[in-house]
């Protein structure tokens, strides 16, 4: 099987139904902290409150490659003492061909971090497992709800940044 071009109709007539290629997989940036090993792997009551933040990126490599890096932090922290801490952005080069201009960054930053999420969160988990914790399995997250915020951020900021007088 060969690559070809992509036109933007098919034989058919009908515009092409538009292609993504997952190209490359990577850990780009990696950290885990055990800063109180190994008083933080002694058993006590309960667990500490665990923080997780997660962010997305996107960057153009070309026309039609992308490179999207999703971002995971978790802290562990009880009474300012920290168990453990974890920072990973792992990134992938996705091609997007026969998408209309207008659709491709929503789709960057949803579907992306949707494709690199599992690998993503198996990297943690065993990280964590490995720090001597139990292995911290991170739920699913909603990609477009986290879009969505972030785009009402940004035309938020840019409304305060010029106020109309």
């Amino acid at each position: 099987m060969s690559d070809s071009t992509t036109t933007d109709t098919q034989p058919s007539g009908q515009p092409a139904q538009p292609t993504v290629r997952v190209l490359a997989q990577y850990v780009k940036d990696f950290s885990f902290e055990n800063p109180r090993a190994p008083l933080s792997l002694q058993r006590k009551e309960g667990t500490p409150p665990i923080n997780i933040s997660v962010n997305v990126n996107a960057r153009p490599l070309s026309e039609q490659d992308f490179e999207v890096t999703l971002t995971l932090e978790a802290k562990a922290a009880d009474d300012n003492e920290i168990a453990f801490q974890v920072e990973l952005h792992y990134s992938g080069i996705l091609r997007v061909a026969g998408m209309k201009p207008e659709h491709v960054q929503p789709f960057l930053l949803i579907e992306g971090p949707r494709l690199l999420f599992p690998f993503a969160r198996q990297i943690v988990a065993d990280a964590v497992r490995n720090g001597g914790f139990p292995p911290l399995m991170i739920d699913p997250i909603d990609f477009v709800t986290l879009y969505r915020r972030n785009l009402e951020k940004a035309q938020a900021s840019q409304t305060n940044a010029n106020p109309i007088n």
